[in-house]
């Protein structure tokens, strides 16, 4: 995730990230300002005069393209803010549940006990909603569900089997069982949202009609810019198609926010985050 200073409009400008996108789209830019020469060419060299086309149907199309833009953003930030939000959750059940196993007791084993698998189950959690990225080194407390079908329940599972010996032999209260209970409910309700925004994408016909609706608007654009702005239509056209392209592929990297690109959420430091606490918590005296 790109950490950076929202009142810092230059570094903003001229940020790597921008740059970056800007190499992406620049194959298609210089396609698109071809075919705009092209028009041009033809309108105002070959027929000598351009063509009087009306431009209110591209006002009509622009102005319905926004408000699809807008809608498509909107829908791809409220999948990256539900993330951030479900893992902000997943810090504070994690801190309490290792609060509570601290207070209530049971030896240093029942301490180590949580100390591995709390951190576990978060960092199966993980690489569970990254499936398409290269595995990565499995470390040894990790290794017993590291093989898994589904390693984050294996783990939560593996918590509440300890949490309800613990409660069968007196060594935790009923009321104690129920709580670690609850906190562990919770961390597999988390997991449950976490996977609904993974495996619920934005409709396929959505994100097709978007995609053509953008292509064939720009592409007739220079048909209707060119009797307006002559040759200056080619850089104008290469800007429209720019920036309306550019909000599409910020949707398009938001909406999954559990991936490893820039503007992802950062889970590898909330992981972190989560074992160090939760190592804190319980090997505080």
């Amino acid at each position: 995730m790109i950490q950076y200073n929202p009142k810092s409009w230059f570094s903003l400008i001229f940020h790597a990230y921008s740059r970056q996108v800007f190499r992406k789209l620049f194959p298609a830019m210089l396609a698109l300002a071809a075919l705009t020469a092209g028009v041009c060419y033809v309108e105002l060299e070959l027929l000598k005069e351009p063509l009087e086309v009306s431009n209110v149907v591209h006002s009509l199309l622009g102005f319905v393209l926004s408000l699809f833009l807008v809608f498509r953003t909107n829908t791809a930030y409220d999948r990256w803010w539900e993330g951030r939000k479900q893992w902000g959750a997943l810090v504070n059940v994690s801190r309490t549940l290792a609060m509570r196993v601290h207070e209530f007791g049971g030896g240093p084993e029942v301490r180590a006990f949580f100390q591995s698998h709390i951190p576990s189950f978060v960092e199966s959690l993980r690489d569970h909603l990254r499936p398409s990225q290269p595995e990565q080194p499995v470390r040894p407390d990790a290794e017993p569900f590291a093989r898994a079908n589904h390693a984050p329940n294996a783990w939560a599972q593996a918590m509440e089997r300890e949490a309800a010996r613990l409660a069968s032999d007196g060594t935790w209260t009923p009321q104690q069982h129920w709580l670690i209970s609850q906190n562990l409910e919770r961390m597999v309700d988390i997991l449950g949202a976490c996977e609904r925004i993974l495996k619920t994408p934005i409709p396929y016909s959505y994100s097709m009609f978007m995609k053509k609706f953008i292509f064939i608007y720009v592409v007739t654009l220079p048909i209707g810019f060119v009797s307006t702005f002559q040759w200056w239509a080619i850089p104008v056209v290469s800007l429209v198609f720019y920036i309306l392209v550019s909000i599409e592929l910020i949707a398009e990297e938001i909406e999954d926010p559990f991936g490893v690109d820039e503007n992802d959420l950062p889970l590898d430091g909330l992981c972190a985050t989560i074992r160090t606490n939760t190592d804190e918590i319980l090997t505080r005296g």
